[in-house]
């Protein structure tokens, strides 16, 4: 963190003003809709439909938003979300006004659905642009932003129900609704430009290619199962605790205890991500405390206990705890393997990948409270959690046993004397290499990157990659293809990613910079 420059600091101070604000607006009616919209005489399956459909339709248009983001332009897509979300949240606020139940409704379902289509834009925008500003720590910076959000969605209710108290319906939205508004017009002053990268190509990769990518899907269905427990929880955690009889106060706090334990731990498994850990093992980690988790928070049918308050609360601590490493672990997992799969290291793929997180997120938390209540209704809370932890065992297994039999790429390859010549006889290069013969391609941050003419030695390019060397090897598209690298005698593999996706090592050896 400490050697981030103005412009990185500023950057994530306002997406993070603005994803905490958001938070805010999007959850602060969870507690007095609901009393709102049955005196206008609408039935729970009604007003439950108008919170599901946000989540349906952040789900469709993530993805279109993260294939077109290079072209709209992230900043503009970013601003025009935020303003979208704070004036929807603001007119939702004048629905109290609306006399009669089906106008009630159908006005509720078009401003959510808008407000939906801004939240995704803004989401979508501010993840890749995370990706874009800060190429070294992905993964602590995608956390900082999920802490905030977390924060937000811990707020949002308690604020929302303080502000209802004080002064009505209408209070909340237009006081929350307008302080997104104003963290618009902030971001639309500091956040930086970002321009094209690539202003030539007609057709960026498609979401489907992308998950044609084992490593990816993989992760898409680890970010999926996770927004399904969180879901599973919103809609029966609060029947499952009637037994205990709390009082609303303490009652509300249980639903703080995941989410609170989620925005605490987030940026350690940030860290850990960018620096010491796998993704992947982390998700394995994450997907195994999930388990464990909904295991005590019944407790599960095999436990010969009854549901006890303390258990629970563990339970709750442990699913905070996992599902934090899960859904960080599986933004800059997904990143990487992209990348390494030969996806360029440039703004489009990050929109893409950025907007496959958000629909992956908004398809389970629309899942997710759809099958716990027909679960919950038929066979009780503890059965019905035993979904829960056979989603994310399975999660768990696959993914161990992905790592156990994926291919590990060579490390280094040596290429010939005369073609090494070659390429570095007229470059300032050359002495030392020419005299050693031989060039090892090792972990990321030792490889060299681009050598003469603008021949790229490795097809993917790591995250840690210089800018320069990236506009070389990328956009000139000038790297050999590997049926002209096998005639010339000459086979150059791509050494393994290191383990430390973007981290900071301080024995890290300068990037020797090519000629073209």
């Amino acid at each position: 963190m400490v050697q981030f420059t103005k412009r990185q600091w500023l950057t994530l101070v306002v997406i993070s003003i603005a994803d905490f604000c958001n938070a805010i607006c999007v959850s602060l009616q969870a507690p007095f809709y609901p009393h709102e919209a049955e005196l206008k005489g609408a039935t729970a399956t009604e007003y439950g439909l108008v919170f599901g459909i946000f989540e349906l339709v952040v789900f469709i248009v993530s993805p279109i938003y993260g294939q077109h983001l290079n072209r709209i332009g992230p900043k503009y897509m970013f601003n025009g979300g935020i303003f979208t979300t704070g004036i929807c949240a603001i007119i939702f606020g004048l629905l109290d006004k609306v006399e009669g139940h089906y106008p009630f409704i159908i006005l509720s379902f078009i401003i959510r659905i808008i407000e939906a289509t801004g939240n995704a834009a803004f989401l979508t925008a501010s993840f890749a642009i995370i990706a874009k500003e800060f190429p070294n720590n992905v993964a602590t910076t995608f956390a900082s932003l999920e802490t905030c959000f977390g924060l937000g969605l811990i707020v949002g209710p308690t604020v929302g129900g303080a502000l209802y108290e004080i002064g009505g319906y209408t209070t909340p939205f237009a006081i929350m609704g307008s302080a997104l508004f104003l963290s618009a017009v902030l971001t639309g002053f500091v956040l930086p430009d970002h321009g094209n990268d690539s202003p030539d190509q007609e057709k960026g990769p498609s979401i489907f290619k992308v998950l044609k990518i084992p490593g990816v899907m993989m992760a898409a269905t680890s970010i999926i199962v996770t927004s399904m427990s969180i879901g599973f929880l919103q809609a029966t955690l609060e029947p499952h605790m009637r037994k205990f009889h709390l009082s609303p106060v303490v009652l509300g706090l249980m639903f703080v205890i995941n989410g609170g334990t989620y925005a605490i731990t987030a940026p350690g498994w940030g860290w850990l991500c960018d620096s010491r850990l796998h993704p992947k093992v982390a998700t394995i980690f994450g997907a195994v405390l999930v388990a464990a988790g909904f295991c005590l928070i019944g407790p599960a049918p095999f436990i010969p206990y009854k549901t006890m308050l303390w258990l629970t609360i563990l339970g709750l601590v442990l699913h905070g705890l996992g599902m934090s490493a899960q859904l960080v672990a599986s933004f800059t997992d997904a990143l990487r393997t992209s990348v390494a799969h030969g996806f360029p290291n440039n703004l489009e793929t990050f929109g893409l990948i950025s907007g496959l997180w958000t629909s992956s997120f908004a398809l389970g938390a629309f899942i997710g409270p759809s099958i716990s209540g027909i679960l919950y209704d038929n066979i009780g809370f503890r059965n019905s959690s035993m979904f829960v932890v056979a989603t994310h065992l399975l999660v768990a297994i696959v993914t161990t046993i992905f790592l156990m039999f994926t291919k590990k790429r060579t490390g280094y390859t040596e290429l010939p004397t005369p073609g090494l010549e070659e390429k570095l006889g007229n470059g300032d290069l050359a002495g030392s290499f020419v005299k050693s013969q031989q060039i090892s391609i090792t972990e990321s941050h030792k490889s060299i990157r681009s050598v003469g003419n603008g021949i790229s030695i490795e097809r993917s390019r790591p995250p840690g990659m210089n800018s320069l060397i990236a506009c070389n090897s990328y956009k000139s598209r000038a790297w050999p293809r590997s049926r002209d690298i096998r005639e010339n005698g000459a086979a150059v593999s791509l050494g393994a990613y290191s383990h430390s996706y973007g981290a900071f090592d301080r024995q890290r050896t300068p990037y020797l910079e090519g000629l073209a």
